[in-house]
């Protein structure tokens, strides 16, 4: 496989773990609005797991665009819209379009699913204290006497 399919074909696979991403973002939002703990841990598990091979698949892509580079006897980085141009292949330009829509969708995904989290922090805080507020006022504040009387 020349370096140029396997960088379609990374993108592809990029394109598509952004997608797992978006989805398990789209399920976090729904657990957080149910108040589904467990899920939620479940969900952050995977999460991570898909941000690895993101990052994993950001590394290969990056050496093989390095390889095409100095292949063709370029020098310096090159992006997608320049491999495009010197490939003659539209696909490139396709699938980063793809990619900048799937991490805008991911970042107003996140960003909602952070102020449904930074709620439920409030209400629990509030929550907190509002019994904090009972025992405060009627629980001894001593601690460790024990008085008896043996009669």
């Amino acid at each position: 496989m020349t370096p140029d399919k396997a960088i379609v074909s990374i993108l592809r696979e990029q394109v598509n773990t952004y997608k797992t991403l978006l989805e398990l973002l789209k399920k976090e939002r729904l657990c957080l609005v149910d108040i589904n703990p467990d899920k939620i841990e479940e969900i952050s598990k995977e999460k991570d797991t898909v941000v690895m091979r993101l990052r994993l698949l950001e590394e290969e892509r990056v050496r093989l665009i390095k390889i095409y580079s100095q292949d063709s006897g370029l020098t310096g980085s090159m992006n997608l819209e320049e491999m495009a141009r010197h490939t003659g292949d539209s696909t490139f330009s396709v699938l980063r379009s793809q990619m900048l829509s799937l991490l805008q969708s991911i970042e107003e995904m996140n960003r909602f699913n952070s102020i449904l989290i930074n709620r439920s922090l409030k209400y629990i805080k509030t929550t907190a204290s509002f019994f904090n507020s009972f025992t405060a006022n009627h629980i001894s504040q001593t601690t460790g006497v024990l008085l008896s009387k043996e009669t």
